[in-house]
């Protein structure tokens, strides 16, 4: 600000000029003090508010007083009010959400960038030093951890390291790992003839193989358990798929992007366990494509569904072409590992998942939890979420 004085009349008067700040540094330097009083636990909470609709929710959500909530949200008003002429929120009424203006609608997304980057580049300096391993798996997949983990455990427990597991949807394998969400990713690709159709920027280490197969609720006069089911007949029965992910994989090798035309789909579902209960509760009568190992363990008792379900197991025909299955294992990023010193978090749990598969060999036989017999119970899934 420029004061200019002058007289008139015996009155000073006082004029007020805004210089523009052309640099960087300049527009940061004229920043408002309302505005330099704002902390990240406001943004934070008023992300909430917007994402619950109000303070009520946001307190719930946070687990805090709905009265601190409030009173964040006067002192952000009154600071906007102030910087720029319009507050951010306004009441409607009891039991109504808040009414959020153009003005708090651009911070919430500024600030969610802001906050995001700010978590993101943590993640990146943790891993970096060594100081944090992120971990993506899915449901399937996250006994491959559990079978290393006690080689582990003390090696990351004397470095301190925090230790993050990621419960990953097989969608979102390959985005997790090139926006650099995870550091490794437990995870399967499909196969065509034996070679695994890896992106070159991903390294690789197998630790099984598993084919697919069929679990019906039809009786034996329906779809008898023999011969298996060639491609031809699969179009003709009524078909329980997941929405996306790697079974849907197989399909689109076998029948084209525009498989839709050519099986009788029943059901799409976004869970496996909903599919299940769709067969189950027999408000589907048909077949669900599923890995072999997983239809296995419904088989055998090992998932967590209701026991005398009336389930039997229908092999597919080896004459699907092309020759197809499913690799799982280990992926990380080629030549980050180079990167660290053999010390590093990442190397010593890449190591161990190497000896592992010396160990074991590749098996055939994704299980319903990785390589274990029986799923680990909630004690042993605790124990992995953290480092105690």
């Amino acid at each position: 600000m420029v004061r200019a004085e002058r007289e008139a009349g015996g009155v000073v008067g006082e004029q007020r000029l805004s210089l523009s700040a052309q640099t960087r540094l300049g527009r940061i330097l004229a920043l408002d003090r309302p505005l330099l009083d704002v902390t990240l636990d406001q943004l934070r909470t008023f992300i909430v508010v917007r994402e619950t609709g109000s303070a009520l929710k946001a307190a719930q959500t946070l687990g805090r007083e709905q009265s601190s909530i409030q009173k964040q949200l006067d002192t952000l008003n009154h600071q906007f009010e102030k910087a720029c002429g319009e507050v951010l929120t306004r009441k409607q009424g009891r039991g109504r959400d808040c009414l959020f203006t153009g003005t708090a609608e651009a911070l919430v997304t500024w600030s969610m960038s802001v906050l995001g980057t700010l978590v993101t580049e943590l993640d990146n300096a943790k891993q970096r030093l060594g100081r944090g391993l992120r971990v993506g798996t899915t449901e399937f997949t996250l006994g491959y951890f559990a079978d290393i983990w006690p080689a582990v455990h003390d090696a990351l427990l004397a470095m301190d390291v925090n230790l993050t597991l990621l419960h990953v949807r097989t969608r979102h394998f390959w985005e997790m790992l090139e926006q650099n969400r995870v550091d490794l990713l437990c995870s399967g690709v499909v196969a065509v003839d034996g070679k695994p159709a890896f992106d070159e920027r991903f390294e690789f280490l197998q630790l099984h193989s598993d084919s697919l197969a069929l679990l019906t609720n039809l009786t034996a006069a329906e779809l008898p358990s023999g011969p298996a089911v060639s491609a031809t007949r699969l179009r003709g029965l009524p078909l329980v798929l997941p929405e996306s992910g790697v079974i849907v994989d197989f399909v689109k090798k076998w029948y084209g992007e525009d498989y839709r035309r050519h099986l009788t789909v029943a059901a799409e579902v976004d869970d496996i366990y909903y599919g299940l209960a769709l067969l189950r509760l027999r408000l589907v009568r048909g077949v669900m494509l599923m890995l072999d190992s997983i239809v296995d363990a419904v088989m055998k008792g090992r998932l967590p569904i209701p026991l005398g379900t009336d389930f039997r197991k229908i092999t597919l025909a080896s004459t699907f072409t092309p020759k197809l299955e499913l690799v799982s294992g280990v992926v990380g990023r080629r030549g980050e590992r180079e990167r660290y010193s053999a010390d590093h978090p990442l190397n010593i749990v890449w190591r161990a998942f190497e000896d592992k598969a010396r160990s074991i060999g590749v098996n055939s036989g994704l299980t319903a939890y990785g390589n274990s017999s029986e799923a680990p119970g909630y004690e042993d899934a605790d124990r992995l979420t953290e480092l105690e």
